[in-house]
């Protein structure tokens, strides 16, 4: 088995047809449909399904794809470390992060690593923390911030974080002078809320299902100016971590009783040794973290 085979099986395999993945990979259709059936009669095992434009993995093609999976990545990290030995002059970066962390958190971080480390590439990739850990799974990126209230087995987390969720109201809100708001309050206000797949949007979900509740959700969007914005016209209340309304005073931070505390990590995958410009990353995210820039 040649390399090329194995990425070209698995592009295939990923987008789910031949077409899409010659899109994906900028190669005629012919050539991936070649170096795929080379490959199957070099194993002597059908690798897919061929149904009109749809493929579907057999069980020997399922197989297969997991150590192509482990194979190609192997190689990425080798060509990666290759670059990258013996210097911090070259080298990249893939991090993801989630929106409310990359507004308000990381711009320190991100611009006093780009200061110290300028050859470096550095990608920053937003997302919800559940579809971050596909990234880390699939090696789109090398590391990302999740929530670790219950951390996957397969990732190595390192915490640099605990933040509190917050209900943010108008400043002329009802509740906007009170310590805390119960849960039963907050679900009887129309909600400004982020799609599925935040850490935002789960807090919420689960703090519902324990409730009993169906929450009453006037706006979805994952835009943090356009939810404040919602917010401060009275349009609905939402929640937040508390430093996304710092210095805004049309909004205000109120804790909710019992108070909700999140546990914030950066993770990859374990047992995958870093390249220095990432171990050099993680270093000053926890350096920072370590500094009381909670």
């Amino acid at each position: 088995m040649d390399l090329r085979s194995l990425k070209y099986f698995l592009t295939v395999a990923e987008t789910g047809g031949f077409t899409a993945a010659a899109e994906q990979l900028h190669i005629a259709q012919p050539a991936i449909s070649m170096s795929i059936r080379k490959l199957e009669q070099q194993l002597d095992l059908p690798l897919f399904d061929r149904q009109g434009k749809q493929v579907r993995l057999t069980d020997e093609g399922e197989v297969l794809l997991r150590h192509a999976r482990t194979i190609v990545q192997a190689v990425s990290d080798a060509e990666r470390d290759m670059r990258e030995l013996h210097t911090l002059e070259g080298g990249e970066v893939r991090v993801g992060i989630p929106s409310m962390l990359g507004s308000y958190y990381f711009p320190p971080i991100l611009m006093a690593f780009r200061h110290r480390y300028p050859g470096i590439r550095l990608e920053v990739v937003e997302a919800g923390t559940r579809k971050l850990q596909q990234m880390i799974h699939s090696g789109e990126i090398d590391m990302g911030v999740i929530v670790t209230d219950d951390p996957p087995d397969d990732l190595e987390t390192h915490r640099f974080l605990g933040a509190q969720m917050v209900a943010i109201l108008p400043a002329d809100h009802a509740l906007a002078e009170a310590d805390s708001i119960s849960y039963d309050a907050f679900f009887a206000e129309e909600l400004v809320l982020f799609k599925e797949g935040y850490f935002h949007r789960e807090v919420i979900d689960q703090i519902s299902q324990k409730a009993g509740v169906t929450p009453r959700i006037g706006f979805e969007t994952n835009l943090i100016p356009l939810i404040k914005q919602i917010v401060a016209h009275g349009f609905g209340i939402t929640t937040l971590l508390e430093m996304v309304v710092a210095d805004d005073p049309a909004l205000v931070a109120v804790p909710f009783a019992p108070t909700v505390w999140l546990d914030l990590s950066l993770a990859w995958r374990k047992g995958h040794r870093l390249s220095r410009a990432n171990q050099t990353f993680a270093d000053l995210v926890l350096e920072h973290a370590g500094n009381g820039n909670r």
